[in-house]
């Protein structure tokens, strides 16, 4: 029987091309969802609601069920203070640690010629767009530590500097190669914290 034909392999290949799921984890799971037919139900079913119902922020790029998302509508946050991140899990990884009470814009990733991600794959228009009524005085690069990430913060900061903004780049206490959605928040709060001006 070939893995086209075999339920219990095709869901093996499709949970190991998950992030963070290696072989026998997928084996795991797929055995477990096999015996659990309640928990594999309601998967199913979130996993149809998720695709079917989320929709992205046409401001930040956050997914959520509405647009405008939540932190874009909250009047608490500061217009002011725009913190750019490269994806949700980023975003996500900033609340928790607190210490940020500005908005946001997600990239949707980093610039990375060798993938062929460059500007036009990110959403850098929609962020030019998002300083043009005057009201941020002060942009976050809170890119990754890594080497794509230290590229798309240099790109922003060069194309940002002109406008008169205030740049400044999150502190080195996240590790270099780190990423975010997998560092503590005492780490990323002091990172928030010891930001400094490129």
């Amino acid at each position: 029987m070939s893995t086209a034909d075999d339920p219990i392999a095709r869901l093996v290949h499709h949970l190991s091309r998950l992030p963070g799921i290696g072989g026998k984890t997928a084996i795991r799971l797929a055995n477990h969802l096999v015996r659990d037919q309640e928990l594999a139900a309601a998967l199913s079913s979130a996993l149809l609601s998720a695709n079917s119902d989320l929709v992205q922020c046409s401001l930040c790029g956050n997914v959520g069920v509405a647009d405008p998302c939540p932190l874009c509508t909250d009047v608490r946050r500061s217009d002011a203070i725009l913190c750019v991140v490269e994806r949700t899990q980023d975003l996500n990884a900033i609340l928790r640690a607190g210490g940020h009470n500005g908005r946001f814009h997600i990239l949707g990733g980093a610039l990375s010629p060798l993938d062929g991600v460059g500007p036009g794959e990110l959403r850098v228009r929609e962020l030019l767009a998002r300083l043009e009524d005057g009201r941020v005085r002060e942009v976050i690069l809170a890119t990754n530590p890594t080497v794509e990430g230290d590229t798309t913060a240099m790109y922003l900061a060069r194309l940002l500097k002109p406008a008169g903004l205030t740049v400044s780049r999150i502190a080195r206490g996240v590790s270099v190669g780190a990423e975010l959605e997998y560092t503590d928040s005492s780490t990323i709060s002091r990172a928030l914290e010891e930001r400094r001006t490129l």
